[in-house]
């Protein structure tokens, strides 16, 4: 069922969008070769508590950490590690943050240290794409509306979409209808109506667009091992336009 989200509500989560905003500000100076990823899933648990904060994800369904942090060929859902960063890597940090019972969603993919050209050209499109699906994010519009100029954008440039994973409505549940496709066709879909609060987090390809599953049952990669990045923000959906409730 979808809800429609009161003022309240959506101001409610917008505190904790600018919150977790200002913690990816804070990853993003961490970010270096040598980093582990479990360092900054514990920063990031530290940083939330320090703000009257908590990981909504931690215990979802029994998953045991503040991040996903989802490196190199793994589209989603990496779990945090020991093991360093190194130069050249790529890395996503996705998060979901509850500040008085206020969700939002956000995921950034991050270089460690110089990357390639190519690696720079995947993180360049991936987030054009996610900022030409928020375009989409007007009332009146539908759902594939936004897929459709996620896809034709991204495919046009020579990467593929991820179809095995959307985006979503959220709140008060992390994960709620409707589910947001990041391909599809212009015109189709559910149409948007002023309250929805919705993800848009295209996660785009260098190679094929399939997926495979890890044997910890939640780690996502590239079937052919080439890269993956995402980007992804939460939307409230207003009579003004789409309202990005994940950054300052």
């Amino acid at each position: 069922m979808i809800t429609l989200k009161s003022e309240r509500e959506i101001n409610l989560m917008h505190e904790a969008g600018k919150l977790l905003a200002a913690c990816h500000k804070e990853i993003a100076k961490l970010i270096e070769p040598g980093i582990s990823t479990m360092e900054v899933d514990q920063f990031v648990e530290r940083f939330l508590k320090e703000n009257g904060a908590t990981p909504e994800q931690k215990g979802y369904k029994g998953y045991k950490y503040a991040t996903c942090a989802s490196i190199n060929d793994e589209i989603c859902h990496g779990f945090p590690r020991k093991a360093p960063l190194k130069k050249g890597d790529i890395v996503t940090i996705d998060m979901v943050v509850n500040l008085n019972g206020g969700l939002a969603d956000s995921a950034w993919s991050y270089a460690v240290g110089p990357i390639s050209e190519e690696s720079e050209r995947l993180l360049a499109v991936t987030r054009t794409a996610l900022d030409k699906g928020i375009e989409q994010a007007l009332v009146g519009k539908r759902t594939g509306d936004i897929g459709h100029a996620i896809q034709s954008y991204v495919e046009a440039e020579g990467f593929s979409v991820v179809r095995d994973f959307t985006g979503h409505g959220i709140g008060p549940g992390l994960h709620e209808a409707p589910q947001i496709l990041h391909y599809g066709q212009a015109g189709k879909g559910l149409r948007l109506k002023e309250g929805m609060v919705i993800t848009i987090e295209p996660m785009i390809n260098e190679g094929a667009w399939q997926s495979r599953m890890e044997g910890n049952g939640w780690t996502a990669k590239t079937v052919d091992g080439k890269r993956s990045a995402q980007y992804e923000h939460t939307i409230a959906i207003t009579k003004n336009g789409p309202l990005i409730l994940t950054e300052q």
